[in-house]
Parts: structure tokens; sequence; C-alpha cells
């Protein structure tokens, strides 16, 4: 069976249920409800049950049993949602087949300052052990955060500056956890203080882990996948009758390895479009000196490793009636100091450094004419610079960026219209003078509507246009990027890229029976992509250029409670991407997915039983290789106490029981860094 025929089939049979129980669902008794879950992401608060796009909410209990070191991992079991992994150390979420520059992280709606969107290899700074909800917003509704949100959103969501007083004065939670596979161990605490007006914050975590094991792999684990991450933050707020300011200041490191790093091809350069590896005895095509390259650079696997440091200082402020007319004003800033080096067999390497700031300011109109909606600007610029070492491959350059936005909703009978718009201008501009500035426009737009046809039942569609300009790695870079196994040339030459997305949802959120399922195109003309114009083994020589592409695909899952404790549930997921006109596919889509669940709830215990099944993927880059399907099998157990007034959570979770050997075909190392084995974690959540 082709990988395109299982979730595909999935999502018929979920479709095709609708019409055995909409008429019934209109004269049945009334039935349970779960209470809305808002997302703050979207200016305007609405639920995600009524939100014309798919979004999802990870908190609470679900939050804690999914912990995981990295965000793409914590991620990776959601509808639409991979992980482009890198070992233990690091990971990016991949939405829809597409992740950075394409999916923005915010830190509450400000954005996250730091190198991740220009190599695979280096973290997301947001710190996952301290997260209180993650939202994902996925399609049209994320083009309100910029070009670079083409393919999604991920807001994670924080303590780190208290928006009340706690009640009794004093709040707080801590969190341990520990798993096997790479005999992980992490810890986390947050306290709120406050008397008055006042709030004060402190929190702080921590995680180890060591290499991980793998199944069936030659070495047992993955060399260099260990992990070493360590946060602080302290915060103050005024907490008024109309809403808060506060101030956080954050601080954070990582030391990490990185799997696979080699130096083999240390002395690939390009001639023209054609790539050159090994000694000769003349000069590179830029006009180098003769010399030559054939010494001894210790090919093969290196101890590399990698270490961070991230300063931050983030503004928060809400504020309600602020000035007639508005009900709501909020604000968001941040300001970023990033450090990133990387260390070859314990010696400095190269250097990647990012400083600069964003800031958010939405306010929120009165209903007018039944109109109820936001308007907003925000602003940023971020100086980043790569130096010493072989893979300075970015110069020195400024970017910054204006925007203005407008997010509209309207209600009439069982219907409830959307309509957005952002137009934003960006700047880049490198500190070498021969190469030209890069400085352009780009205008999104979207609309959608959401029908209650039945009560319980909703049918969700949305359109958009949206655009993205190429950054500063796609206009300037040029030179060895050891992460991809490429050399990489800019194109000053690109244009911006313009995405026509249409999304098609059916929803059930009442009763016994529930079930999502959505379906999206998108086309993007102009897409950037790094072409590749030689190869030379698994090294490749890459030009940034555009062409036509498109992402297809379908997110669906059902569950259905056969009685007050047990229910079941299955679920899949599935993207095509490829450039149009016969050009091929494109590289790392992750493969397509089914799976079912069963939970068990009993008074203060819960279980569940999980299984996924991966299949293979073949829909490939020509340089690239198939993927073989697997299975994970997975299980967990909790139990929800109280003692003394303290809530807690005792939990016990385990991942690839069946300890099967996999490869993660989003992951750019995927063959030198397989999934993680069998792996039991343990933990004990408590809030006071």
């Amino acid at each position: 069976m082709r990988p395109t025929h299982r979730p595909l089939t999935l999502a018929l049979i979920v479709a095709s249920t609708t019409s055995a129980h909409a008429q019934a669902a209109a004269t049945a008794e009334p039935v349970e409800s779960l209470p809305p879950i808002v997302v703050t992401a979207n200016p305007l608060r609405l639920d995600s049950d009524s939100l014309a796009t798919p979004a999802g909410v990870l908190r609470g209990e679900r939050l804690t049993l999914n912990r995981r070191g990295t965000l793409g991992e914590l991620l990776e079991g959601e509808p639409g949602v991979r992980a482009d992994t890198f070992g233990g150390g690091a990971s990016r979420p991949v939405i829809r087949g597409q992740t950075a520059p394409r999916v923005k992280v915010l830190s509450d709606g400000s954005e996250v300052a730091d190198a991740s969107g220009v190599s695979p290899d280096h973290v997301v700074t947001v710190d996952t052990l301290l997260a209180r909800r993650v939202e994902i917003l996925r399609g049209p509704s994320a083009l309100l955060y910029g070009g670079g949100a083409i393919g999604g959103v991920v807001n994670v969501l924080d303590d780190k500056i208290p928006t009340e007083v706690p009640e009794n004065g004093f709040s707080g939670s801590a969190e341990m956890l520990g798993s096997t596979a790479a005999k992980e161990r992490a810890a986390a605490v947050g306290l709120t203080a406050g008397e008055g007006n006042i709030a004060v914050h402190v929190e702080g975590a921590r995680r180890r882990a060591g290499d991980y094991r793998v199944a069936d792999w030659t070495d047992g684990r993955v060399a260099n996948s260990n992990a070493d991450s360590a946060t602080g933050s302290v915060g103050l707020s005024f907490v008024g009758s109309r809403g808060y300011i506060g101030a956080a200041y954050s601080y954070r490191e990582d030391d990490y390895g990185l799997p696979g790093h080699s130096h083999e091809y240390e002395d690939c350069h390009p001639h023209g479009s054609t790539l050159h590896c090994g000694g000769h005895g003349h000069g590179h095509d830029d006009g180098g000196d003769d010399h030559d390259h054939g010494h001894d650079h210790g090919h093969g696997e290196h101890a590399a490793t990698a270490h961070l440091r991230s300063k931050r200082l983030d503004v928060r402020g809400e504020l309600r009636d602020p000035f007639a007319g508005f009900s709501d004003l909020r604000f968001r800033g941040g300001y970023t100091d990033y450090r990133h080096d990387e260390r070859d067999d314990g010696r400095l390497g190269t250097t990647f450094t990012n400083r600069g700031y964003d800031g958010r300011l939405e306010l929120r109109h009165k209903p007018l004419g039944g109109w109820d909606g936001v308007i907003g600007m925000q602003a940023s610029r971020y100086d980043f610079a790569s130096f010493g070492g072989s893979e300075s491959f970015i110069p020195k350059t400024r970017t910054q960026s204006t925007g203005a936005f407008l997010l509209e909703t309207y209600r009439w009978n069982d219907w409830r219209f959307e309509l957005g718009a952002r137009h934003e201008r960006q700047s880049v501009s490198p500190e070498t003078g021969t190469r030209p500035d890069y400085d352009g426009g780009a205008t999104s737009l979207s609309a959608g509507a959401t029908w209650n046809f039945v009560p319980g039942y909703a049918a969700a569609f949305s359109v958009s246009r949206s655009q993205r300009m190429p950054n500063a790695q796609e206009l300037y870079a040029r030179g060895v990027h050891f992460a991809t196994l490429t050399y990489e040339k800019g194109n000053a030459d690109l244009g911006k890229e313009t995405a026509r997305t249409v999304d098609l949802g059916l929803r059930k959120t009442d009763g016994d029976l529930r079930f999502a399922v959505n379906f999206f195109l998108s086309r993007i003309d102009g897409y950037i992509y790094g072409n590749t114009l030689d190869r030379h083994e698994d090294f490749r020589l890459i030009e940034y250029t555009q062409g036509d592409a498109s992402f297809a695909g379908v997110e669906a899952e059902a569950s259905y409670r056969v009685s007050p404790n047990l229910s079941v549930a299955v679920f899949g997921d599935y993207v095509r991407g490829k450039l149009r006109g016969g050009a091929g596919d494109l590289p790392r889509i992750p493969a397509a997915r089914v799976g079912a669940r069963t939970s068990l709830d009993w008074g203060r215990w819960g279980g569940f039983l999980e299984y996924t099944q991966v299949l293979r993927q073949s829909r490939i880059a020509g340089y690239e290789q198939a993927t073989s399907g697997y299975g994970l099998l997975g299980a967990g157990v909790s139990y929800k106490g109280k003692m003394a007034g303290t809530d807690y959570l005792l939990y016990l979770r385990g991942s690839n029981l069946l300890d099967k050997l996999g490869y993660n075909h989003a992951s750019f190392i995927s063959r030198a860094a397989p999934i993680q084995g069998r792996s039991i974690m343990a933990g004990i959540r408590v809030e006071f």
C-alpha cells in the first residue's frame, strides 16, 4: 500500500461518520461539553473550536506527561507536527512539512531570538520544563505574526512575569523527572510571592542527559547526543484592577553534543557551479592565494559540541479599557543577547551571535457594527554575525522589520466570519559593501468562516494569501555548513515567496464521539530552497534559488468514550511537499503516520496505551535515501493526589517499548542519529 492511502482512508472514515451522527445529534439529549480552550496567540482570545483554522493547545497534565528536553520533541505527537531532531540537544518543530524559517517560535507572543533558524543543530531557546502551556497555530491564522510564520506558529507561555498577585501571598510548583534511554535527570521550580499590587516570580530548571541508547545500533548509543542545560529567571510586576505591567530577566546556558559531525569535507569549495573537494595547486574561485588543501584535518567524526548563552529581558503588559472605543491594550517586548560557540575536540570553532529587540502592540476595539477586532503593530531589529572557525558562512548583517496588522471577526446566526491582514517592511544590510542591501515589503490577507450547522458540530473554511521575504542566510550565505553537509551560496537577487492556502475542516466537540479532520493545500510561488548544483559523496554545493512548490495534506483524529472511565481514539496525518512542474519532491518531508490510543481514568488514577505506525517515506528528493516505516508502542500511568493543601501528580511513562530502530526522515542526520530506543520516564509534579 502506498504511504498516501492509510491516512487519507482514516480521514474519509472520520468524515463519513458525521452523516451517521448529525441527524441524531439534532434530537439527542444534551451531552457533556468540555470548557473551551482559549488560544492566546490569537489576538481576539478565541477558543480553539471557534477558529477557522486548526489550533492545538498542550497544557496541564497532558503537557506534564509529554515533557521532553527540546521543543520539537515535546510537540512531536500533535496532529500535523513533527520534530527536526539533531541528537539529544536540539530539535525544531515541523508543521505541515515546514520548519524554520517558515515556522515562528514565540515566547508569550514575543519573538524568540536565537540561531535556531540558521541551522538544525542550534537549540530553540525556550525551556520546555518551565512552559505553562504551548499553543500551535497552523495555516492562515498564523499570518498575523509575519511572513516568517507562513507555515505556522508555536507560542510557548510561561509564568516568568506574574499577571496576578497570589491569593494567599505565595504560590509555586516544582517538578522532577528522569528517564532511562539517555540516563536523563531534570528538575524545575517556580515560585511567586506578592502583596498589595506587587508580585515577584523566580524560577529555574536544570536538565542533564547522556548519549542516548538506540535499538539494534552498532555502537549501542549515539555518540555526542548528550545535553546539559540550565535556565533561570526573575520577574517583577505591578498588578492593578485593570491589568498589569512587568518585566523579567532570564539567563540560559546549554552544552550539548553534535552527533555525526565530521570535517571530512572541510576542503570542499566551489568553482562556479562545480564542487571541488581535496587538495589542488590553484586558488579558490574567489581569488584566494594558491595553497594545498591536502594536509590532514583529522577526517572522520570528531567530539563536536555546542555551547550557548542567552541573556534576555522581557517586558509585558495588559490594560483593560485603556481609552474610549477600545477594550484592551496588550504589549509584548524583548531584548536578547545570544551567543553560540561550537567546539571541536575542545577547541573553539565558529561563533554565532544574535542581538536585538522585538516589540508588539495590540489594541482590541469595542464592537463596531457587529465587528469585533484587533489592530496592532510590530517592530524588530537584530544584528546577526558568525565568525571564527570554518563555518562562519553568514556575514554580519542587520535585519530590521516593521509591520501593521488587523484581525476582525463577525457573528451572524450560526456563522462566524474572520478577516485578517498584515503588511510589513523588511531590510537586510550586510556589513560587507560588496553585496547589495535587501529592502522589500510583503502583504498577507486571510478570510475564513466557521459554521455551527448542528449543535456540537462545526465546519470551517479559510483562504489566505501570505508572503515571506528572504532572510540573511538565503541572501548572503557563502561557506561550508557541516550540520547540513553543504556549501551554501546565497542569492542577493531573491524575491519574496507568495503562498495561497486553502484549509477545510470538520469537527465535533460534544458527546461521546468527537473528531476533527482538516485538509489543506498551499501553493507557494517563488518558494526559496537550496538547489543542488553539484555533489561529492554526501556533500552538496547548494545555491538558494526560487521555484513553485505545493504542500498538501490531512490531519485527523477521532475519539469515542466507551464508558465514563474508558475512551479510545484513532489519529493520523500526512503531508506531501513538492516542486511544481515535475521538478521533484522536497527534502525531509515527514513520513505519514497513523495510530490508536486507549485511555483510562479511574478516580485519581489515569493510564493510556498507544501505538503509532510511521509509514515508509519514499517520496524523496534526488539526493535523499528512503526511510523505512516503524512502529512505536507507548504506555503510561499517573496518580493525582493531595497532601497538606498541596496537589501532586506522580507519573510513569514508557516510549518505544518494542525497542524499534527507526529513522526520522525530517532530520538532517537521521542515519547518524536514529530515534531513541526503549525508555522509561518517571516523574513527580507538585503545585502549591
